[in-house]
């Protein structure tokens, strides 16, 4: 719903793209690189929960016969403005729900024919085949290179699962100065842009990713 009011109102924060200007393929390889951790998008074979189900968001607007164009626009505008804050409700305490604030997506992630092109990308796949699901991370068990592919490879490099994310540090680089003890915490509660992952994953589970990339991070 809030894809289609956006298309509707016809954004164009920043100015509009057009498909014949923009490379799908670069697109695609930065959309893997830096949005797949958050965005479901089943072309990109991505599974992330952090940020809204793209497949999802242009499901409806395809079978309202909304053009590519329209939703690389909305898609741009939002790379462009970022989400803002974001809270979803808690379980009711005492008769009254709560909101929990969740990550929000920073403004210009992606910028300049970056920003067109993973715009394009998305717009092109996104909703083609209808609804998605997004990967269940129980179903993921304690197999920490399972975990780190699913939920952290699209933000950070590490050789050994063949990640090559850079919205996050290196981990190779910080391979040395990395203790269990750090990885657990920053796992757990985030920091900066990275979301906590306490909720999402068991303890069990962040235990396993941090023993995973303290065993193999500047290894390669």
């Amino acid at each position: 719903m809030a894809a289609a009011a956006l298309l509707v109102a016809g954004c164009g924060y920043g100015g509009v793209a057009t498909a014949s200007e923009a490379d799908t393929q670069n697109g695609q390889a930065i959309f893997s690189s830096t949005c797949a951790s958050c965005h479901t998008l089943q072309a990109a074979a991505a599974s992330g929960t952090i940020g809204p189900n793209l497949d999802n968001a242009f499901a409806t607007d395809r079978t309202q016969g909304y053009a590519n164009a329209d939703i690389e626009n909305v898609v741009l505008d939002q790379i462009r403005l970022g989400s803002g804050p974001i809270a979803t409700y808690t379980k009711a305490e005492h008769g009254v729900k709560g909101l929990t604030p969740q990550t929000q997506m920073p403004a210009h992630l992606v910028t300049g024919q970056n920003a067109v092109d993973v715009a394009a990308y998305v717009a092109s796949v996104a909703g083609i085949n209808g609804f998605t699901k997004s990967v269940n991370p129980a179903t993921l068990g304690t197999d920490g290179g399972k975990i780190f592919k699913a939920e952290c490879a699209g933000c950070h490099t590490l050789a050994a699962a063949g990640a090559h994310g850079t919205t996050g540090p290196n981990l190779d680089q910080l391979g040395p100065k990395l203790t269990l003890a750090i990885i657990v915490r920053q796992v757990t509660s985030g920091g900066s842009i990275m979301p906590p992952f306490s909720g999402k994953l068991s303890t069990a589970q962040i235990q396993a990713v941090a023993q995973y990339v303290k065993s193999v991070a500047g290894k390669k």
